[in-house]
């Protein structure tokens, strides 16, 4: 039984699913102490330390990596992003004809698949509004919990920065005018849906397969259902669909070396 493991080196968190059959096991680290505890540079490339991870020496690793930024795994084999998130989602809901909205820590991206290979895509790394980052801030700023954040959608507060540091000094703004908490949380909901909106609705289709750790806040959920009219379907891991994408290529080139 072929035992593969899919590495996501995201900008917040490095996402591993191992697949030993039909079976997943997921773990999550911090970017710079997995870096710092378990990976070194060895010829360009990362060395993983496999042991300390509780991995076995002879797993076989495809990874994927954020942005421009990718770092490369040695002794696996590296795929683009874009290309890993397509497979995981396929592979988990078992669509092939969707948009896929991603939106991870740092950026997000937007993928039309039609018969189950990518037609086309667009990406946004350059700027944290509309991610998990931009989320966590406020949550801060609101002094709540991420996940407290999802309750809310009803009557928004309107906040027009659509970027993450100005954002933070207009919900500031708005709390001092007295606004309720539910409300301004709503906003900052909102104000998710304002930044994917160009991206979306250039490649909008009939389902949108939500993934990344946005997608487990449910206001934002509901708010991009309610604006586009269409599905949107949330994999049961949307956190580790492009680790999963990469266990996903893995087995195919293995299925095709045989």
């Amino acid at each position: 039984m072929v035992l593969v493991a899919g590495f996501d080196l995201g900008s917040r968190s490095v996402k591993i699913a191992l697949r030993e059959g039909e079976s997943y096991a997921f773990s999550s680290y911090d970017t710079v102490e997995f870096y710092r505890r378990y990976g070194r540079l060895k010829e360009g490339r990362l060395l993983v330390d496999l042991r300390a991870l509780g991995l076995p020496e002879g797993v076989k690793i495809v990874s994927t990596g954020y942005g421009r930024n990718t770092v490369k795994i040695h002794g696996g084999k590296d795929i683009p992003e874009i290309k890993a998130h397509v497979l995981g989602a396929i592979a988990q809901t078992g669509l092939s004809d969707f948009t896929l909205l991603d939106l991870g820590g740092q950026d997000t991206k937007v993928a039309l698949v039609r018969g189950g290979r990518l037609v086309d895509f667009q990406t946004n790394d350059r700027c944290a509004a509309g991610s998990g980052r931009y989320l966590e801030n406020m949550a801060a700023v609101l002094g709540m919990k991420v996940e407290e954040l999802g309750e809310y959608l009803e009557e928004p507060v309107e906040l027009d920065a659509t970027c993450a540091i100005f954002g933070e000094s207009e919900l500031v703004g708005r709390i001092i005018e007295g606004h309720p908490p539910a409300r301004l949380a709503a906003g900052v909901n909102y104000t998710i849906w304002k930044r994917v909106r160009p991206m979306l609705e250039n490649l909008l289709s009939d389902v949108v397969v939500f993934t990344g750790g946005v997608a487990y806040n449910r206001a934002v959920v509901e708010i991009i259902r309610r604006e586009t009219g269409v599905q949107v379907v949330v994999p049961a891991e949307p956190r580790y669909n492009g680790a999963i994408g990469c266990c996903v290529y893995a087995l195919q080139t293995e299925g095709e070396r045989r």
